[in-house]
């Protein structure tokens, strides 16, 4: 923990649902689910209005549905989540050379290492003039941004500030500021280790802090027990640093007691599929590769993967696939862990020209992708526009997809920055009817200049206000237990 509060955490509020909003005039204010739209498709991220109605990230698109029938449910699109993305972490870098971002919406920044005066009135002017130049940028997205003495404090702050605010933590004040907090506020508590710590009669911050640090490395072990007890009083010394590209994402159950049924396998892998697919779609990637792994009762583990004819991000795609792979594993014998990941990363979409059908044989013999396929699914003509696309019209102009199906598109042509539009029903093979690029934003940083964490001034703006010190050119988990255990 540092003795100024110098760690920046921001986080982009409801970042895909609030790029439709912001792209879809018709859409402003009202609930937008996004994600996978068939029926096994998995939520990415759901706007506040929809959150409201009980819709929340990873969750089943058929529950959404159900809970929010009357939300707009459309598909990703990544190229436009990345454009906003850029932007924003351009700005962090004229903040500090030291940028380590979590996900495309997601980061923490060393304030200290940019040379920046961390008193409250200044480290105040720059929260508010970064998220006022984040929505002057993005054309109308919202951070909210959190600043403290560690990356626990900073994140915690950004959280309790959202939506759309900013909090900062004094040093000193960290200690009351989580005491009240779940203990599933700490970084690495999960549900294991959570019930355990409820058996003992501790639910939040302040009662971990009178545990006896005996009595906590009894109960969960000598790394887990000292890392709680020390972050509950706001001990975390990490550093922010920028992180290497991900090389895989993945998401493992480990369970109390062994399972050794099929059924109980294939749900655990669906549910670990969907969780997959969530993380990938907020990284912004797109994998070639699934992976299903299982540690047996005896401790042997078995691993299967399958490499995909395209690059994909759809949590049924990336289900139906761990699905194929699970069939290989008899659980018969017990299985004490399973694991989905995906690997082979792309950043733009490699669409399969046919896709082979996972499920496996009764035998379990693995499908191999250079196999030839049982079946084969014959995309329709109206599947190349999915809920949510950009596309144009000779005669109408610019819109995006509402829906398609039965070889009509209905599309709603208006674009960002303009007024609500109208509704037109085309047929699929309209010749005058097409897929359109991006409407580029104004203050587009180019892809190959992401990483040279250098904005068009807003920095010396800031300077000017007073509120910072712009560096000179030349200056440039944690432990835990938990029942489910995410990677990447």
């Amino acid at each position: 923990m540092r003795a100024s509060a110098s760690v920046l955490h921001l986080d982009l509020d409801a970042f895909f649902a609030s790029v439709e909003q912001r792209d879809k005039p018709s859409l402003a204010g009202r609930p937008v689910v996004v994600g996978g739209v068939g029926g096994r498709g998995v939520v990415a991220t759901a706007s506040y209005e929809a959150r409201a109605l009980g819709v929340h990230s990873a969750m089943g698109t058929g529950q959404a549905r159900h809970l929010a029938p009357h939300a707009a449910y459309l598909a990703t699109r990544f190229e436009a989540y990345r454009e906003s993305s850029r932007i924003v972490m351009a700005l962090l870098g004229e903040l500090s050379p030291l940028v380590e971002p979590l996900s495309i919406d997601e980061a923490f920044v060393d304030l200290a290492a940019g040379g920046r005066d961390t008193s409250p009135e200044a480290l105040a002017a720059l929260v508010e003039g970064l998220r006022r130049e984040i929505t002057e940028r993005t054309e109308g997205l919202h951070a909210s941004v959190g600043v403290g003495s560690s990356k626990f404090i900073a994140k915690l702050a950004s959280e309790s500030a959202k939506p759309d605010g900013s909090r900062i933590i004094a040093p000193g004040r960290e200690p009351d500021f989580i005491a009240p907090m779940s203990v599933r506020a700490i970084p690495g508590i999960g549900p294991a280790t959570t019930e355990k710590l409820s058996r003992l009669g501790i639910r939040t911050v302040a009662e971990l802090r009178e545990a006896s640090p005996r009595e906590l490395v009894r109960e969960l072990g000598r790394a887990v027990g000292e890392y709680v007890h020390g972050i509950a009083f706001a001990q975390d010394d990490r550093p922010v640093a920028p992180r290497g590209e991900a090389k895989s994402i993945s998401v493992e159950d480990t369970f109390e007691q062994d399972i050794t049924e099929s059924a109980a396998v294939a749900e655990v892998i669906a549910a670990d599929a969907r969780l997959v697919a969530v993380r990938l779609a907020r990284a912004g990637l797109f994998a070639r590769t699934v992976t299903v792994k299982a540690r047996m009762a005896d401790f042997s583990t078995v691993s299967r993967s399958r490499t995909l004819l395209g690059a994909t991000d759809h949590p049924e795609r990336i289900a139906a696939v761990a699905q194929g792979l699970a069939g290989a594993i008899d659980p018969r014998g017990g299985v004490r862990l399973l694991g989905v990941g995906v690997s082979n990363f792309t950043q733009a979409a490699q669409e399969e020209l046919f896709e082979v059908d996972d499920a496996e044989p009764a035998a379990g013999r693995l499908v191999r992708h250079d196999e030839a396929a049982p079946s084969v699914t014959v995309r329709h003509p109206e599947a190349g526009f999915p809920p949510g696309m950009d596309v144009e019209h000779d005669e109408w102009g610019r819109g995006w997809v509402w829906g398609s199906g039965h070889g009509i598109v209905t599309v709603r042509f208006e674009h960002r920055g303009g007024p609500v539009g109208p509704v037109r029903s085309l047929r699929a093979d309209d010749p005058l009817l097409h897929r359109a690029g991006l409407l580029p934003l104004a203050a587009a940083v180019p892809e190959d200049d992401e990483d040279d964490g250098h904005g068009p001034g807003w920095a010396r703006r800031m300077r000017d206000l007073g509120a910072a010190r712009v560096p000179s050119e030349d200056a440039r988990p944690s432990p835990g237990e938990s029942a489910r255990t995410v990677h990447n």
